[in-house]
């Protein structure tokens, strides 16, 4: 499946004029010559052939389109309580347990590892679920939770009484 962040190459074989290579963007499209605005992000490479078979029927000659991926690196976030928060660059499958140990691992004296908050961008609203780091820590989690383009995690603090 395609998603936001991954940079695809379209060809024309007999209309080499219409080639590009492109990011897909946050929102999914992609910006087309002709047709203008595509949603890439959700579908197969072979379905955006078809689709696009479809839309430049009118435009090309032979009904030929490749869609191949380029690259499919794409960005998460870690903030809060680890060693190196900052932007990680993701160029496979990445869960939110990975993400924290590339920002240095949790920082163990302030950090809450039972509630960490990921915050994604779902149909322009912010959602946010809670993932029990400690969970994983310990040895007994569940199914990892996987990371999508642009999502955030944010380790809190522990609250102590003093």
């Amino acid at each position: 499946m395609l998603r936001a962040g991954d940079v695809i190459r379209v060809a024309f074989p007999r209309s080499p004029a219409l080639d590009l290579t492109q990011q897909i963007r946050r929102d999914g499209k992609i910006n087309l010559y002709l047709v203008g605005e595509v949603v890439a992000a959700g579908l197969a490479p072979a379905e955006l052939e078809a689709r696009l078979v479809a839309d430049y029927a009118n435009e090309i000659v032979s009904h030929e389109v490749r869609v191949t991926v380029v690259s499919s690196a794409f960005a998460v976030f870690v903030t809060g309580a680890v060693l190196r928060p900052g932007k990680i660059n993701a160029e496979r499958t990445l869960t939110a347990f990975d993400a924290i140990m590339e920002a240095g691992g949790f920082d163990l004296t302030r950090a809450d590892t039972r509630s960490v908050r990921i915050i994604r961008q779902e149909e322009g609203r912010a959602l946010t679920y809670t993932f029990d780091a400690k969970a994983v820590l310990d040895g007994r989690a569940g199914a990892p939770f996987h990371l999508q383009p642009f999502d955030t995690i944010f380790v809190p603090e522990r609250f102590t009484w003093f």
